[in-house]
């Protein structure tokens, strides 16, 4: 996978030299190019921004830069060989960033970050690439940063996991929080490790029982009331069939049962009077 990132912070992008990402880079899985867009500008003060049109507070990021940064990028991917690339734009106005994006981004073969400052970019940029590839305008969450290079960092780290050989065990993310599959929409539960006790505190008898089954069904119990504990609106947007029989028992103990009125639309709503809050 070629990445390729345009801002006027490249040193804020150092961390992708770190981790796992920066051993994907050494190993050849990952192909890195960070650019500066001053790079791109032509006057003294190598300005790239201006007063936004119809007045407000703030400036916005100019036309002409961005577009000869990507213009050239472009040239130089296509150069190398890369192909079908995809624009990633970090924006607060963007769609969610979810795991299912980044299992769908980790397909691609080819990434191109904006990560903005100021009031955001000139429109015109983001529709003029639109027309030659698809973009993804994203947000990691439902707050607004300085800039969109830490949301870039967030995003290829979730992207760059899943690529194969990147993880030491490639069934490491099987059981991520919102794994696709039977983790969709849950989050993972707690987990332990040696010493079984710690200041006097113990681990779950289960998880020593060597018992597959019980052990299973006590981390899907676990990710069940983590659920519903910290993201209760993940269980109302889960369809009902992705429960099963013991799914439901636990869901009615933790105050859950299905909204037969909302079940065609994959609705749950939550008792009032259930065991635990």
């Amino acid at each position: 996978m070629r990445l390729d990132v345009v801002t006027i912070f490249p040193e804020y992008l150092e961390p992708l030299n770190v981790s796992l990402v920066g051993k994907a880079r050494a190993r050849g899985q990952l192909n890195v190019h960070v650019h500066d867009l001053r790079s791109w500008t032509y006057d003294r003060h190598h300005t790239v921004d201006d007063t936004p049109y119809g007045g407000g507070p703030g400036m916005v990021m100019k036309t002409g830069p961005w577009g000869d940064a990507l213009d050239s990028v472009l040239a130089d991917g296509y150069e190398t060989g890369s192909r079908e690339p995809a624009l990633i734009v970090p924006t607060p106005s963007g769609r969610p960033f979810t795991q299912e994006l980044a299992v769908h981004l980790s397909e691609r073969p080819w990434l191109i970050f904006t990560p903005a400052r100021y009031e955001g970019i000139d429109r015109r940029v983001v529709d003029e690439y639109a027309a030659r590839m698809p973009v993804y305008e994203v947000s990691i969450g439902d707050y607004v940063l300085a800039g969109g290079e830490a949301a870039v960092l967030v995003v290829t780290e979730a992207v760059a996991r899943l690529l194969p050989g990147v993880l030491g065990n490639a069934e490491s993310h099987r059981d991520d929080s919102f794994a696709p599959g039977a983790m969709a929409g849950l989050l993972e539960g707690p987990v332990y490790t040696k010493p079984p006790v710690w200041r006097d505190r113990g681990i779950p008898e289960v998880l020593l029982s060597g018992h597959h089954g019980k052990i299973a069904r006590w981390r899907r119990d676990e990710a069940l009331r983590r659920t519903t504990a910290n993201r209760p609106d993940l269980i109302e947007r889960c369809a009902p069939e992705a429960f099963d029989k013991k799914d439901r028992e636990m869901l009615s103990v933790l105050g859950w049962e299905p909204d037969p009125a909302g079940e065609p639309y994959g609705r749950f709503w939550r008792r009032t009077d259930g065991v635990e809050e």
